[in-house]
């Protein structure tokens, strides 16, 4: 049996730890200790980019220590400038406010908010800079920091000649009175975040010396990227949300099956909760037959129910099922009309009326006049007759059948399947 890791070694083997602050490592050997990790509002779902900060708090409370979860319902209003090139549009207190929420129940599926000494926290920026008015602000906190400090931070630097508003400039100072509040009110001895975040928090542990005479620590991880240099959390059509009506469980669990190798080593560590030794048995079962991608199998398997439920899982599986095995009918009209799209993006669409298909129209018809899936009524025939025709998975024989709105998965779709790869959507409106 393995030897318990504590915080630092479980973070250090699974590759999670690019800076810490002398003296972080003994602290958490010391005591329990609060640390915490903000989470930006600005969308109303997080990403899989966010991942790696929720997966420092799992591990912080997994190893006894207690998480706080700072939502930035004030530093949203002001946009953070580290790894940005421009200025970001600023949103609006009550959308602030709903992706709050948002954020809330989506941290709660990998967190304990509610028992036991180190239950999670989750707390608002905004609940104390409401508070504060700009001059005192500026008496009370500005002081402490010089000009000349502010502006040697890379998040600074690397915007002067682009240029940099007084808004994002005063972000790190903002972003470091939060921790200096939570050392004084919540005992939040650490904080923890992205290396790009380094230098905000910094600040906040200068903050916290130089106004309470205390000492925080700090804790970075690396900026998860590709082997082949693309941004990690990036799919075609964009982010990989963990809110199922953005991003389905399907293509969730499709980005992670995906992944090459190389990042799939990588990955597996990192937003998995495997311990080491059944990670290299995954390898090395892997390593036999990479073909069968048991790694990334395992991956997408872990991640997909942490994030969503073992059902949204197996919701996944069945629908890739549908595309490429021998699915049943019945498991295709399991499937909600977000799981159906997905499954189904990129595959010809064809648009019909409900008004055709409420007066019926002959198969032969609907494969060639109305869809032109067929260029001639002999080949869709001559298909019909061959067996190589299937609606919604079911295989059509009868050259006569009248195709009507009863057949219509979600009251909107037909699947029409030619021959064993070729797929078309009928949507119907």
């Amino acid at each position: 049996m393995s030897k318990k890791l504590n915080f630092i070694e479980e973070l250090k083997w699974r590759g999670m730890i690019h800076d810490v602050m002398p003296g972080t490592a003994e602290q958490f050997e010391k005591e329990v200790t609060t640390a915490y990790v903000g989470f930006d509002p600005t969308a109303e779902s997080l990403h899989v980019g966010n991942l790696v900060p929720i997966m420092l708090l799992k591990h912080l409370q997994v190893n006894g220590h207690k998480p706080v979860a700072l939502v930035g319902g004030a530093t949203g209003m002001v946009g953070d400038p580290s790894g940005k090139r421009e200025e970001r549009k600023l949103l609006q207190e009550d959308a602030l406010n709903h992706n709050v929420e948002c954020t809330r129940k989506q941290l709660s599926k990998f967190l304990n908010f509610t028992d036991g000494e180190n239950k999670a926290e989750l707390v608002n920026n905004y609940d104390w800079f409401k508070k504060w008015s700009l001059l005192d602000f500026l008496r009370e906190v500005g002081k402490h920091i010089t000009v000349s400090y502010m502006l040697s931070k890379d998040s600074v630097q690397n915007r002067l000649e682009s240029g940099i508003s007084f808004t994002e400039f005063s972000y790190q100072l903002i972003q470091g009175y939060d921790f200096f509040h939570l050392y004084k009110n919540y005992n939040c001895k650490v904080q923890m975040g992205g290396s790009d975040q380094w230098g905000n928090i910094t600040t906040g542990t200068e903050l916290i010396r130089r106004m309470e005479g205390g000492e925080g620590f700090a804790l970075t991880c690396p900026l998860i990227t590709k082997a082949d240099g693309s941004k990690f959390g990036k799919s075609e059509s964009g982010n990989v949300w963990l809110d199922a009506n953005l991003t389905s469980p399907y293509k969730f669990y499709q980005f992670w099956l995906n992944a090459s190798d190389v990042d799939a080593t990588k990955y597996i560590r990192i937003f998995t909760l495997l311990s080491q030794d059944q990670i290299i048995k995954i390898e090395t079962e892997h390593a036999l037959a990479p073909h069968l991608r048991v790694l990334q199998k395992a991956l997408g398997k872990e991640v997909t129910c942490n994030v969503h439920s073992e059902e949204a899982y197996n919701g996944a599986i069945e629908a890739s099922e549908v595309l490429f095995g021998n699915a049943p009918t019945d498991a295709l009209l399991r499937m909600n009309e977000n799981t159906l799209l997905s499954v189904f993006e990129g595959v010809p669409q064809v648009k019909l009326s409900i008004e055709e298909l409420k007066a019926g129209i002959n198969v032969i018809d609907l494969l060639s006049d109305k869809t032109a899936i067929f260029p001639s009524k002999g080949e869709a025939r001559k298909m019909i007759q061959g067996g190589g025709i299937s609606f919604n998975k079911e295989k059509i024989s009868d050259i006569a059948l009248t195709v009507n709105a009863e057949i219509l998965l979600n009251e909107k779709y037909l699947l029409v399947q030619k021959g064993k790869k070729n797929y078309y959507l009928l949507i119907v409106s």
